[in-house]
């Protein structure tokens, strides 16, 4: 059996052949739902796009590197909403493709919206085996120097929202089909990838004429792995300036901010202070954020981005 001695194959392991986290995760995405909820899209009277990159574990050599594009919009008078998000999450020696189409229906309900959303697309992986370094040349199992996977998935969600609160329940990748397998409902059986379960909901107060708190919560579930949580607080300042903390309950604290420089622009950072053993060998997380919104309809708007 091959023996390696780069780190990033512990890291391929843990994240694709046991039952952890394997969707991509960021540290913002209270600022762009679209990333874990398809229904989210079209949540805004205009088009909204986000560029996101994400240096996992900086200074560890193999940790996670993500990039992500997403972009979203409403149509036919707002009841329906389109997005795209397309992301790569390099690993290692491996690297996650992802190309989803997203399609929600918005149900006006009480004083909010109640939106269906489903999503497709598919996720290519690829492992580079040439940057490995083998003692034994004679294992089959890395024969040749690069092998690629191709995962069709669909995935779900419902999304309720109003002018100061927000709550969804998602599943990105209800189905996920590896062409070597026989297709059916039960993902663990058509590919190696296992569901996660997303719940989120927020609120905005009003402190005063220049503050405002938004608390929220995301919960996350994978069959087989303990419950995880993030529990988040961030203040907007005369409604321009967000400063957020977060923890995320046994892996990280986080702090960050966002600037909202007019209708349309705003950039955002967040750093992760990771709380696990991984602290000894990293200097930590870094994630930046560029946003811009456009659209007939932005000039109309009165209320800043609360989600």
């Amino acid at each position: 059996m091959k023996k390696v001695i780069l780190l990033p194959v512990l890291f391929f392991l843990l994240r694709f052949s046991l039952s952890a986290q394997q969707d991509i995760m960021v540290s913002q995405y209270m600022f762009n739902g679209l990333l874990l909820n398809p229904a989210y899209a079209g949540s805004h009277k205009y088009i909204s796009s986000s560029l996101l990159h994400r240096t996992q574990w900086a200074g560890l050599e193999g940790a996670p590197k993500t990039s992500i594009l997403a972009v979203d919009g409403p149509f036919n008078n707002e009841k329906m909403g389109l997005g795209l998000i397309v992301s790569n999450d390099h690993i290692g020696v491996t690297d996650q493709t992802d190309l989803y189409a997203n399609y929600s229906y918005h149900l006006k309900l009480g004083e909010g919206k109640l939106a269906f959303g489903i999503k497709a697309g598919v996720s290519r992986y690829t492992y580079k085996f040439d940057d490995l370094v083998i003692w034994d040349n004679n294992d089959q199992v890395f024969v040749g120097n690069r092998s690629t996977a191709w995962l069709p998935k669909f995935g779900t969600g419902l999304y309720y929202y109003a002018e100061r609160w927000y709550a969804g329940i998602s599943v990105p990748s209800l189905v996920a089909y590896d062409p070597d397998n026989n297709f059916g409902m039960n993902v663990n059986r058509t590919s190696f990838v296992r569901r996660h379960y997303y719940a989120v909901s927020g609120y905005v107060f009003d402190l005063n004429s220049s503050f405002k708190l938004k608390p929220s919560i995301l919960l996350k579930y994978v069959p087989a792995a303990p419950l995880e949580a993030d529990l988040n607080v961030n203040l907007l300042y005369r409604d321009q300036l967000w400063f957020g903390v977060s923890y995320r309950t046994n892996d990280a604290f986080t702090a960050m901010i966002e600037y909202q420089t007019n209708n349309r622009f705003r950039i955002g950072y967040a750093y992760d202070y990771t709380t696990s053993k991984i602290r000894n060998y990293s200097s930590g997380t870094h994630e930046i954020m560029i946003g811009y919104d456009f659209g007939r309809e932005l000039v109309k708007v009165k209320t800043p981005r609360y989600f």
